[in-house]
């Protein structure tokens, strides 16, 4: 029996204590904001730095995976969250806050690596992606409507993310049947589908910064703009997170069966507008509303694009760089909103952001049509027939397991001794068969 079911939950933990500084990134942005005396603008770039960090360990671990393994890089990532975001939580000087935001969100960034690495090679990327996707929204969620009732300043969100950290921390021991073994060699040769995995880094990474250019600043629109509560704009917080975890079920359960370009474009579009409608809202139905769309197809989409990244490379180069360059993205995205958002206002920026974010579709998409499949085994589309069998396999109704899936490793050829009776008769018979027709004297 293969081990790929049991590997499963340790992936969706480390991708979980990864991914969730960016998850509480409004409360981190206007925390910082409120405690430490920071303009909106500084606070951002704060949330930028944790970020850039993070994008900055991806591109460090991509393609070194192999080398590497799976398990140090990832405990490693942890306990430098744990340290990094535990600092942050414990002191409030300024430098020391940046050293430690900076710090916890290299290790972040390495451990959403390793999850990425090893979602990309498993056997239904998307599945456990969602997955992924499912447990951060929850986490989040549930924080989201407990931070608000306990204070604590900015102690308090960046005590979650470094706890979380530490308790992901054992599940690092059951991560090596799902990424390549520790000790072998790094993976040499040009990356696969080269032009398309640039098109889909840079969109993602537009996509991504766009998407959290509003994430970065939606408390302040809830309680500058709507007049909400703190406590008030958690609940709209949890309920926009409650309704992705909906979203990503529902991705979860639709899989590819309508393909990646139809959920990823019309989702797109679905988001543009959830964000001109957040950024303008004055009330709080037109506020909630946006907020629950928004949340409800960005993380769909974003399902889709990791495992769109997934399909080029079967050792999940592609998975990784395209995340990182998102990272890059996101990194960026809580500045950008806090200069547009004070430059232009909140109204402004939706704009702006709405139409960046439906620029990006066409392009992305364009690769979700143009790699549709997962590909053979190169040495097996070499051998049965290049490229139109590629195709026919990726997207042909054949048995089950008559394809190897990308990434599985060749037969190795078995060498069979025959006796010399045997490969006398195999001689004459081969004669015969040729029409030589005669009887051998051999």
């Amino acid at each position: 029996m293969s081990s790929r079911p049991r590997a499963a939950w340790p992936l969706v933990a480390v991708f979980t204590a990864g991914y969730l500084a960016a998850y509480l990134l409004p409360t981190l942005v206007g925390r910082l904001s409120a405690c430490l005396d920071l303009t909106p603008a500084q606070a951002g770039l704060v949330g930028s730095a944790l970020l850039l960090s993070s994008a900055s360990a991806g591109f460090a671990l991509a393609g070194r995976a192999e080398s590497f393994g799976a398990c140090g890089p990832a405990r490693a990532g942890l306990l430098l969250a744990a340290l990094g975001y535990g600092c942050a939580a414990l002191t409030t000087s300024m430098p020391l806050v940046i050293a430690g935001v900076v710090t916890g969100g290299f290790g972040s960034g390495a451990a959403t690596a390793v999850a990425s690495a090893g979602i990309a090679v498993r056997r239904d990327p998307h599945r456990t992606s969602s997955l992924g996707l499912l447990s951060v929204s929850a986490t989040a969620g549930a924080l989201y409507l407990t931070i608000p009732h306990l204070g604590g300043g900015h102690r308090l969100p960046f005590a979650c993310i470094a706890v979380v950290a530490l308790l992901v921390w054992p599940a690092t021991s059951r991560l090596g049947g799902s990424s390549p073994a520790c000790g072998t060699s790094p993976v040499r040769g040009r990356l696969p589908h080269r032009r398309s995995g640039l098109v889909l880094a840079g969109g993602m990474a537009v996509w991504s910064m766009a998407q959290n250019a509003l994430w970065g600043v939606s408390g302040r629109i809830g309680a500058e703009q709507v007049g909400l509560s703190e406590v008030a704009v958690g609940a709209v917080f949890a309920a926009a997170l409650g309704a992705g975890l909906l979203g990503v079920m529902g991705a979860g359960v639709l899989g590819a069966r309508l393909g990646r370009a139809l959920p990823i474009a019309l989702g797109t579009v679905i988001i543009a507008g959830s964000i001109v409608l957040s950024s303008s809202a004055e009330g709080l139905g037109a506020f909630a509303a946006g907020e629950i769309a928004w949340n409800t197809f960005y993380p769909v989409v974003l399902t889709y694009l990791i495992g769109l990244a997934a399909s080029l490379d079967a050792r999940g180069r592609w998975a990784v760089l395209a995340g990182s360059a998102a990272s890059v993205g996101t990194a960026c995205g809580p500045l950008l909103g806090s200069v547009l958002s004070e430059q232009a206002g909140y109204t402004a920026m939706g704009l702006i952001l709405g139409a960046a974010t439906l620029l990006v579709a066409a392009p992305v998409t364009a690769v979700a049509l143009h790699t549709g499949g997962r590909p053979l085994v190169p040495g097996s589309v070499r051998r049965r027939g290049g490229a139109p069998a590629a195709l026919l396999a990726a997207r042909g109704n054949g048995l089950s397991g008559a394809v190897p899936e990308l990434g599985a490793p060749e037969q190795a050829v078995a060498e069979i001794s025959v006796p010399a009776l045997w490969r006398r008769r195999l001689v004459r018979s081969a004669f015969r068969t040729a029409g030589g027709g005669g009887q051998s004297n051999t």
